[in-house]
């Protein structure tokens, strides 16, 4: 867990972001001493409520937790595009040091900062909040067996129910994936930011999801922050089948095929023994086509050399919200799609929910229908 040393650099430094963007934007707005009196109270609110409704989790409040997640999405916005206001002030400086407009462009573009943040984080609001669109797509596999042609897999990933996300949300996405009429439903992983005794009644609606083949489970990094043997005993009690560095081999229209889920990327950090492992998930499965789920991408990499025909991850959210999706691959190799590594068909869900702000811009969250089909 982090230190508190940790906790406090972190607080820190969320205190001088604040300063900064207080300092670069407040003196430049019109309305003088009241909007630098009011802008400073937001500001320093902002910097307190921020840590503490992200405790909130553990507080049982969820109000709290609605607050400064918003405001932490709020906070981002505010900052990326400070950032890039002082950037287009530094151009404006070294081209046109004399411009007589340049007073009336820092004033004019302080006032465009705040307004551009505020409805970056209304659309992100909106866009996060609504139930997540349906995206189709074709996994060509090679030597595919006729009775395989057309198989669909209905993922849902990332859900992330907590604070902010609750049943009637979570029923949504069951009733939209029900009515695709799948083979089989994967939910690869951080389904839940929470205890099993504080989110039980909210994931209840997992009982309901239907598929000729069922539901299959595996582990995501925030399962283990949340009590993962805890959460695979209540997943197997709503009837998802929870795959641990194992395989299931069922049959479908005469033809077989290889379902294997492995523990998260990052297990072993909370449980050695359940170290994510690709290679003896398939131990002793059939040559058939085989298919892995695996909560982060990065997995690929182990997986590749194991005899994999496609991966199906999450963990990205896409980025979630942009700048931050153009960072995503400084810890993954892929952001979403479908991509490729030596041979292993990989894609990546942008997540059917989001983590802390509810926020997505630029990101859209995704109830995926794959489909195989002969390569």
């Amino acid at each position: 867990m982090p230190s508190r040393r940790f906790f406090l650099t972190a607080y820190v430094l969320l205190g001088l972001l604040h300063i900064y963007i207080g300092l670069r934007l407040l003196p430049a707005l019109p309305g003088g001493t009241t909007s630098v009196l009011l802008g400073t109270l937001f500001l320093v609110a902002s910097t307190a409520l921020i840590p503490q409704g992200l405790l909130a989790r553990s507080r049982d409040d969820d109000r709290l937790a609605w607050v400064s997640l918003l405001l932490m999405g709020l906070f981002s916005s505010l900052l990326v595009f400070t950032l890039l206001r002082d950037l287009a002030l530094l151009l404006t400086q070294l081209f046109a040091a004399e411009a007589p407009w340049q007073a009336t462009l820092s004033a004019d573009s302080a006032i465009a900062v705040i307004v551009v943040a505020g409805l970056a984080s209304m659309l992100g609001l909106l866009n996060a909040r609504r139930r997540a669109r349906v995206v189709d797509v074709d996994i060509p596999i090679v030597d595919l067996p006729e009775g395989l042609q057309g198989f669909s897999i209905a993922q849902i990933s990332d859900i992330h129910v907590g604070p902010t996300i609750k049943r009637r949300y979570l029923d949504a996405i069951v009733d939209t994936v029900n009515q695709l009429d799948a083979d089989l439903v994967a939910v690869t992983g951080d389904l839940v930011d929470g205890s099993v005794s504080k989110l039980s009644a909210h994931t209840e609606p997992l009982s309901r999801l239907s598929a000729r083949h069922g539901t299959y489970f595996v582990t995501g990094n925030h399962e283990y922050y949340s009590g993962a043997p805890a959460w695979v005993e209540e997943l197997g009690r709503l009837g998802l089948r929870v795959l641990n560095n194992e395989h299931v081999v069922l049959d479908h229209a005469g033809a077989k095929i290889v379902i294997a889920g492995i523990t998260d990327y990052s297990a072993h950090l909370f449980y050695p023994e359940q170290r994510s492992d690709p290679h003896g998930a398939i131990a002793g499965a059939p040559a058939v086509p085989k298919i892995l789920l695996a909560h982060q991408p990065r997995s690929a990499f182990a997986a590749a050399g194991a005899g994999y025909d496609l991966q199906i991850s999450g963990h990205t959210h896409g980025g979630q919200f942009w700048p931050w999706n153009h960072f995503v691959r400084f810890q993954q190799p892929f952001t979403a799609g479908l991509r490729h590594v030596d041979g292993l068909l990989v894609y990546i869900s942008r997540g059917t929910g989001y983590w802390g702000p509810p926020k997505r811009f630029g990101a859209p969250s995704e109830i995926t229908r794959l489909r195989l089909v002969r390569a």
